[in-house]
């Protein structure tokens, strides 16, 4: 029996740890897979846009070789918080279901079961990638996660998307020697993408180095081709691999089978207290990123740090006066 079961070992997972391990509160993290398993999970040589200042958390310093650290860097220091507060942590444990029992949520992860007052909801949406749902999407040469370049040196790749990381990836693949080809359901790139990458993406394509089908799909994936629908017809084109950079959304699922309703607004929501952070169960929580739903850019790791200290002082109010 645990005060708090934090579901999620990500940066506002650990981040609600150490708070409630400062509170007093007795508390176990269960996390699908390794620690900080979306941020592992990001290309292996990407910087973050955010400085290392604001992606401190537990009142520990954050220090990096220059102003914005990278995946390697976080990857050490979530590491570290890990050792120095001693969190209670179980890795590739993942959670299916939840109910109730005796004013107590018994959280089952189908191997397991794990029973608490309070459950703090921490999953993030990283690991959850938006599928394509065409015809070829399980062969290995489509990727949803990209890693580093030098597998792509010299090949035919077909980038999906429009948006930041797509414009990441593209360029960066064209820049080491791969042939890029981009398929953009959107009429033009994302305007909202990075200032110092939208400019070069446009200019790339427009002088035909990076080739670009705008208000297209597709619709196959072959082994040594695919099939696009594009405004002027189907096409078919040689390639190598698929990197589907189609973004990510909550995993609704699971949210479903812990007992979270969903609104009815066109970013689907998880419904949840603004202020106290709880959700439509009582004495559970929702922390970090997952509170946006579909609407990914709503919040980061930055802006979502004071969800942990909100949701443990209100446990703290709640306890004080039972």
């Amino acid at each position: 029996m645990h005060d708090i079961i934090i579901i999620g070992g990500g940066p506002t997972g650990i981040n609600c740890a150490i708070e409630a391990q400062k509170a007093g509160f007795d508390y176990v993290i269960l996390e699908k897979g390794v620690l900080v398993n979306s941020i592992f999970n990001f290309p292996a040589n990407m910087t973050f846009f955010s400085t290392s200042l604001k992606l401190e958390i537990g009142g520990t310093p954050f220090i990096s070789h220059s102003d914005k650290p990278t995946r390697r860097e976080a990857l050490e220091y979530y590491r570290r918080l890990l050792e120095n507060f001693d969190l209670n942590i179980e890795f590739d444990t993942e959670v299916k279901s939840m109910s109730k029992s005796d004013g107590c949520y018994i959280v089952n992860t189908g191997e397991k079961t794990y029973k608490a007052k309070y459950v703090i909801i921490a999953t993030g949406f990283y690991d959850h990638p938006n599928m394509m749902h065409v015809p070829g999407e399980e062969l290995p040469k489509v990727k949803h996660y990209y890693d580093e370049v030098h597998h792509y040196i010299r090949k035919k790749v077909l980038v999906v998307g429009g948006a930041n990381s797509a414009c990441d990836v593209a360029l960066e693949c064209w820049q080491k020697g791969a042939d890029v080809t981009m398929a953009i359901r959107g009429s033009e790139l994302y305007q909202r993408v990075k200032y110092w990458i939208l400019p070069n993406m446009e200019n790339r394509i427009k002088e035909g180095s990076i080739k670009a089908h705008f208000s297209t799909t597709i619709k196959e994936i072959k082994p040594k081709s695919v099939i696009l629908n594009t405004p002027e017809g189907e096409i078919e084109i040689e390639n190598d691999f698929v990197l589907a950079m189609t973004g990510y959304s909550p995993n609704y699922d699971l949210l479903s089978n812990l007992g979270i309703e969903i609104g009815m607004d066109k970013f689907r929501t998880p419904v949840h207290d603004e202020t106290t952070l709880e959700t439509n169960l009582p004495g559970v929580f929702m922390a970090g990123v997952v509170g946006g739903g579909l609407k990914t850019n709503r919040y980061f790791i930055e802006n979502t740090r004071h969800h942990a200290e909100r949701i443990v002082r209100e446990i703290e109010l709640r306890e004080s006066i039972a």
